[in-house]
């Protein structure tokens, strides 16, 4: 699927929720007349699956008719599956733009790390595919997307407008409120914010233990720069993210501290020089 010169860009669409979510559907709705859609969405809810890949069994891809016109596909792995069967076997090409979402819950803070949705948006940056993660703060089944739906548009409209830095990858959250009450959009940092977790123990009717897994949100990060602050102010938050998880600054620190020298009280082995006798000739 090579886009034909003028032609509308490709735009992949996925999630961690599944294709028959209704936030892969206002997504769909937000942007279906900026480009070329095509959506390989897991055929089941995948939250929490983070970065994961499925190795151990083959992976099943079906056409899906929940969006009439358009290319999409179910696929039976996780959401990264999905971004690597999408450019591989059903594009057969990058696409010029990766939409993840719109995820059911927030995706800010520490989550970024467990989020399918993101993780999804952060296969494509590998690929150098632009790419965009959205999350609406309200993980109920019939929330209401329409503020989410404005500024998925709004943003994908920048994106296909402005020719983006390499590997761009952002992560975009929106508060649950009505968009007259959303005051615009920030670009923030992520906080350090994580939950607070425990698990439940229970017993089941067999008297075998089982565990829930249960926390509580605690923000650990008083900045006004944060994704955490500009949702709870009422702003779009918007994080740029990277897949390089080096840190640059400790990296430069432990280049001086642990400079390694070599020990010379350790004598290199002599290597023992065998000659060898020419064969006679005859």
């Amino acid at each position: 699927m090579a886009k034909a010169k003028n032609s509308k860009p490709v735009i992949l669409i996925t999630n961690d929720d599944g294709i028959t979510s209704p936030g892969i559907r206002a997504l769909y709705e937000a942007v279906k007349d900026l480009g070329q859609i095509v959506i390989v969405a897991p055929d089941k809810p995948q939250s929490g699956m983070g970065h994961a890949i499925t190795i151990g069994h083959p992976l099943r891809l079906q056409p899906s008719d929940l969006f009439p016109g358009i290319d999409a596909y179910s696929c039976s792995g996780t959401p990264v599956d999905c971004v690597k069967l999408a450019v591989d076997k059903v594009l057969h090409r990058k696409p010029d733009l990766c939409l993840s979402g719109i995820n059911h819950g927030p995706n800010h803070s520490i989550n970024v790390i467990y989020s399918g949705t993101m993780s999804a948006a952060m296969e494509a940056a590998i690929e150098n595919i632009p790419a965009v993660g959205f999350s609406l703060m309200d993980h109920s089944i019939n929330a209401d997307f329409s503020a989410a739906q404005h500024y998925a548009r709004v943003i994908t409209e920048k994106m296909l407008k402005d020719k983006p830095t390499k590997h761009i990858l952002l992560n975009v959250n929106i508060p649950n409120f009505p968009l007259s009450e959303i005051k615009g959009y920030k670009i923030c940092k992520q906080a350090y914010a994580k939950y607070q977790e425990k698990f439940l123990e229970r017993k089941d009717p067999s008297g075998k233990k089982y565990y829930w897994l249960t926390g509580e949100f605690v923000n650990f990060d008083n900045g006004r720069d944060s994704d955490v602050w500009a949702l709870a102010n009422n702003y779009v938050s918007v994080v740029p993210v990277q897949f390089d998880l080096t840190n640059y600054d400790l990296k430069t620190k432990l280049e001086k501290q642990w400079k390694d020298k070599p020990d010379r009280s350790v004598k290199a082995p002599v290597k023992k020089i065998v000659k060898r006798s020419m064969p006679k000739s005859e």
